[in-house]
């Protein structure tokens, strides 16, 4: 039944007929976002992850300023990020977590300024791989582990390791990135 629209989306020969070149691209998509079990299969979960996403790249612009350079948005109302070019988006919307109350993200504009991939924090003594720092020690990087958690990060941009090595391709020192909202209370 979805098989058809999967290959679709994935922009594979969408003959409704299920090759073992389909079951390797759909079972890389459901690793990557996080859809389980990963058989491989075009089933409801993994359509309705991928309308999900649709629907976040829709409105993926919404709140961010289209630019002619590359900007790093982040929605810290909806807990998304993506960078887009032109207002077309380039990687995601992808999950992550902003800061608490207690230390939030800060909102604005700024600029990736330091890239470290094992970057590891004296401060709190723990990793923090792809770290792209754009505000003070605020970064955005990968943490181990769930992104779905009440209290929300020490102020940097988590992101589940997938989505932050994403990140890191699609960025450079010197691009922009653009801050707005609150973290919903939870």
């Amino acid at each position: 039944m979805y098989q058809r629209r999967v290959e679709r989306w994935l922009r594979l020969k969408a003959d409704g007929r299920q090759s073992a070149a389909d079951c390797r691209a759909i079972r890389a998509f459901q690793r990557k976002h996080g859809v389980e079990p990963a058989t491989g299969k075009a089933g409801a979960a993994t359509w309705a992850r991928m309308r999900k996403l649709s629907a976040g790249a829709a409105r993926g612009t919404h709140g961010c300023p289209a630019r002619s350079y590359r900007v790093a948005c982040v929605d810290l109302d909806h807990q998304r990020t993506w960078v887009q070019q032109r207002g077309r988006v380039v990687f995601g919307p992808v999950p992550m977590r902003s800061g608490g109350v207690r230390h939030p993200t800060r909102t604005g504009w700024f600029r990736i300024f330091w890239r470290h991939r094992h970057h590891w924090s004296t401060l709190y003594n723990s990793p923090m791989p792809y770290a792209q720092f754009f505000s003070g020690g605020q970064a955005f990087h990968a943490v181990r582990g769930s992104i779905r958690t009440v209290g929300g990060s020490m102020g940097c941009v988590n992101l589940r390791l997938a989505d932050a090595r994403g990140l890191w391709k699609a960025l450079r020192t010197g691009d922009h990135v653009y801050v707005w909202g609150r973290r919903p209370r939870r």
